[in-house]
């Protein structure tokens, strides 16, 4: 480089020098990584070395646009005035501008910082500089590392503006402290000197601290850890303040001992720490009542307030583990359902506190004769459960049941009274990997639905064959509910006869089942599900309804029938709502009767059956007692009651032709009605004999196979058109006179 300022005549040993040293030269700037510049504006010619492109990421032949105006568009855009300015007094030889450190764009995007320095090494005539070198630094490095300090100490401090913490140094050969201006803030000495004697800073301590604190600083000041400490001091206006502390001793670089630490005020923190610990003490205090009161929460929620045993949803609980345990081990598992017999008696007539007495006798009971690993629970009125784990079937099972019932059984005292009831139990035990003690507890139900129905004071092992029979009960009533929807349910029609002209008097509707895969069924095949489904009310009045159209239709066809009859169950003769439905039919007085059953019992009618009986009467509905000779009523009742007519049950008048002394009983009950005003029909009436006895007995009306079926209401006119009953008759008759004349 230094070669072009030779001129030509120059010694070959001065050429030999200069070119060593430029040698030199080079080899000093490529190693400083200087990129070395050279601008000379009179010839034209700029030089820019390998490093200078380097630094700008340019191959060292890549052409590059040297011009002011070009090579400006690479500074960054927020140095670019500062650039031309620099450059500018740089050109005309201020010193101050002599180095200056701008930001430029690297060649892969990124900006590089660059320290630039340059010269004037030659002027024209005017004085403007033609010829400038100078070199480039790349200071990014450098630049980063003061950005990182800087965003370091403004972190640092603004950690310690926030924080409020001071910082001390203390001198301790001198005996002296340095306060920065945050900790005389914390003290309350704002504007004092920042040098403090060392004593200063012991009067600040509270003086029930202070013994506490300097011997916690003389023992860590020859030591070479550091020491947190916490302490009260007063401020010069009173107010006291609780300050952290924390120090550490050092030797600095004269190798005077020192120490170095931070104060920062944590009053509130103390103050919030002194209330969390006496809330934490007064927590503590009350946990044990809190622990208390969580146990007797759980026990409400678990345990039968009456009886003190757990209750239904305890024994969910229960029965999920004890099922988990016998499927782990193999156990058998047994349920046994327990319902009291005759409760609602005691609770009805000795009132809820006698009620309540017997259940805490029965749970007393169960708990001393179930095992000890047994469990126990009142699961809702007057039901309770045990469960038991077994490892295998054991007759014991049934014994404890058996137990239970004797000791139920057995009489309690109760303000005067012997109170007794009993109970019913149903039994359910599986095992195995399939056990399911949820679906144990529902056959267990099962079983004492059939105990119950078996007689009560009784108990019964869930069977398959008695879930069999729960299903097919269940298909049925659903089919009784369907057929009810469908209108399956229609009535047929059985003749009544006068005993002596043995004319159609009357007829009595029968409710039948048109069932759509069974045919026709007669009410011993549905009746019992039906009430249990409370049903029969409304069976009787679509039966009634149909009956008053079927008999409106004979009456225009031409045949005059008296009377019809049809059943009245009890829940319907004791229905609130049987007037408002009988009204709204407008039946014509005299045309119906009621037949009541004589299983009704007529003596105890409660007040809304006894209202209805007497609605019948004002609407011209006879009463009649159907099956009379086998049920509740009595000569009272019968008084009392003053039917229209009575029926006698078939169960008397089916032995007349072969026993003398049903004869006799049958006409008695015909004297006691004929004496009473009542009307005497027979059913059953199944031979020519019955038609001839029940006559010659003086019975009013007959009904039976004997002189017609039940049937359906359009086969109701030809058939009595027909009269083809009496041709039955007149046979019957002269069979029964030849008879007699070959007794004599």
């Amino acid at each position: 480089m230094l070669l072009q300022f030779l001129e030509v005549g120059d010694r070959p040993d001065r050429l030999a020098e200069i070119a060593e040293r430029e040698a030199r030269w080079n080899s000093a700037l490529i190693s400083s990584d200087l990129g070395v510049w050279d601008h000379d504006f009179k010839s034209g010619r700029m030089f820019y070395s390998d490093t200078w492109r380097k630094m700008r990421g340019l191959k060292t032949d890549e052409e590059f646009e040297a011009a002011l105006g070009d090579w400006i568009q690479g500074v960054h855009p927020d140095d670019r005035e500062h650039v031309l300015h620099a450059i500018e007094r740089q050109n005309s030889g201020d010193p101050a501008y002599r180095i200056f450190e701008y930001r430029e764009r690297h060649k892969d995007g990124h900006w590089v910082w660059i320290e630039c320095r340059g010269a004037s090494v030659e002027w024209d005539e005017n004085g403007v500089p033609t010829h400038i070198i100078g070199t480039d630094t790349d200071i990014s490095p450098r630049k980063a590392a003061e950005e990182m300090l800087a965003h370091v100490s403004r972190r640092l401090d603004l950690a310690l503006e926030i924080s409020r913490i001071g910082v001390f140094e203390a001198d301790i050969n001198k005996d002296e402290v340095e306060w920065d201006d945050r900790l005389l803030a914390i003290y309350g000495i704002d504007g004092t000197p920042n040098l403090k004697p060392s004593n200063f800073w012991e009067e600040t301590l509270h003086p029930d601290d202070r013994e506490r604190v300097l011997k916690r600083v003389n023992d860590n000041l020859m030591g070479d850890d550091g020491f947190l400490h916490e302490y009260r001091i007063v401020r010069p206006d009173g107010v006291v303040r609780v300050i952290r502390a924390r120090a550490a001793p050092f030797v600095d670089e004269r190798g005077n001992p020192k120490m170095i630490g931070a104060n920062w005020d944590v009053t509130e923190e103390a103050t919030l720490r002194n209330e969390l610990h006496r809330a934490k003490t007064l927590a503590e205090a009350r946990n044990g009542e809190l622990e208390a009161a969580k146990e007797q929460i759980e026990h409400i929620a678990f345990h039968d307030h009456l009886t003190g045993l757990p209750n239904r949803r305890y024994l969910d609980h229960m029965l999920d583990r004890r099922s988990q345990e016998c499927r782990a081990d193999g156990s058998l598992l047994a349920i046994l359902h327990i319902d009291l017999d005759r409760f609602k008696q005691i609770n009805d007539t000795l009132g809820h506190r006698a009620g309540d007495m017997m259940l805490k006798h029965a749970a007393g009971i169960l708990v001393s004769v179930a095992g000890k690993d047994d469990f126990v629970a009142r699961i809702g009125g007057d039901e309770f459960v045990v469960v038991c784990k077994r490892k295998g079937f054991s007759k014991r099972i049934a014994s404890m049941a058996s137990q239970i019932i004797r000791e139920l059984c057995k009489p309690v005292r109760y303000d005067g009274h012997d109170c007794r009831f009993g109970a019913s139990i149903g039994i359910a035990c599986d095992s195995g990997p399939r056990l399911d003690a949820h679906q144990l507890l529902l056959n267990a139900d099962i079983a004492l639905y059939r105990a119950k129905a078996g007689g009560r004071n009784r108990h019964e092992f869930f069977s398959h064959d008695m879930q069999r029979h729960i299903i097919a009960t269940k298909q049925l009533s659903d089919e009784i509910l369907r057929g009810l929807e469908r209108h399956e349910f229609v009535p047929f029609y059985q003749p009544q006869f006068c005993a002596r002209s043995l004319d159609v008097v009357g007829i009595e509707t029968l409710a039948r089942w048109q069932h759509p895969v069974f045919g026709l069924m007669t009410p011993d095949k549905f009746l019992s599900i039906a009430e249990d489904l409370d049903v029969v009310s409304t069976i009787d009045g679509l039966i009634l309804e149909q009956a008053l159209r079927d008999h409106a239709a004979w009456r225009d066809a031409g045949i005059d029938i008296a009377k019809i009859s049809v059943n009245v169950s009890s829940r319907r003769l004791a229905d609130p709502g049987l007037a408002k439905s009988l009204r709204a039919l407008k039946i014509k007085p005299g045309i119906l009767a009621f037949e009541l059953l004589e299983s009704i019992s007529l003596d105890d009618c409660d007040e809304a059956s006894t209202a209805n009986l007497a609605l019948l009467r004002r609407l011209g509905i006879d009463i009649e007692i159907d099956d009379f000779g086998t049920g509740h009523a009595s000569i009272v009742s019968l008084l009392r009651l003053s039917p229209a007519s009575l029926k006698i049950d078939r169960e008397l008048i089916k032995p007349l032709p072969h026993s003398a002394e049903q004869r006799k009983l049958v006409g008695s009950i015909i004297d006691i009605g004929h004496s009473l005003n009542i009307r005497v029909t027979a059913e059953g009436v199944e031979t020519p004999e019955h038609v001839h006895i029940l006559g010659d007995l003086g019975c009013d009306q007959l009904q039976g196979f004997a002189l017609a079926h039940p049937m359906k209401a359009a086969d109701m006119p030809n058939f009595i058109r027909s009269e083809s009953w009496r041709g039955n008759e007149r046979g019957a008759r002269a069979t029964q006179k030849k008879l007699e004349q070959s007794l004599r």
